[in-house]
């Protein structure tokens, strides 16, 4: 069995609104993120913080969808990356809430690995999710809460996996990578 972490805890401060609720091909964002994970997650756990409200109001009802919320989110991702983790004892998939474009086929590829850390990788890029073994939940756990993600990946040994998916690379932080992602002619150019 493998979980699935969505961090969605922070202001969007760039965007000035909830980008994770922007309306991508009639679904917020974040739906795009979810439904591309349960393909292979068997339970999700999104962590909230700023805009907890929208997150409760749109998956409330789905018992396959856990909403944690992080009251220490102001204190940057890794502490969501914390509170999301409490309750698994799994294998986990971790991604932010604002990459709508992940292929299914990255997923596969992850779980195909045989990493305690797997990192999709796109031309050189290294991007989301991130495969996190089990036996490693207990070191996040215990990690300070003042790290990174990227701190504590980087005393372990990664498989790096090669991907044919830019959308592990191709996150929405403002207003012109969302028009691009809504024109979609231009988003994956450099």
């Amino acid at each position: 069995m493998i979980e699935g972490v969505i961090l969605a805890g922070g202001k969007s401060s760039r965007m000035k609104q909830n980008k994770m609720m922007l309306d991508y091909k009639g679904q917020p964002l974040i739906t795009h993120v979810i439904n591309s994970m349960f393909t292979y997650c068997n339970k999700i756990t999104i962590v909230t913080g700023h805009y907890q409200i929208d997150y409760k109001t749109l998956f409330d009802k789905d018992s396959n969808i856990d909403i944690i919320h992080n009251e220490s989110y102001e204190l940057g991702m890794f502490s969501s990356i914390k509170k999301g983790i409490e309750g698994i004892n799994s294998d986990i998939f971790i991604i932010p809430g604002d990459y709508p474009l992940v292929k299914n086929t990255t997923y596969k590829k992850l779980l195909d690995g045989d990493g305690l850390i797997r990192v999709p990788v796109f031309r050189g890029r290294k991007g989301h999710p991130i495969f996190i073994s089990q036996n490693l939940l207990d070191e996040i756990r215990n990690e300070d809460i003042n790290s990174n993600l990227k701190v504590w990946r980087d005393r372990h040994s990664v498989q790096y996996i090669e991907v044919d998916d830019e959308g592990v690379i191709k996150d929405i932080d403002n207003i012109n990578e969302y028009t691009k992602l809504l024109e979609r002619n231009d988003w994956f150019e450099d």
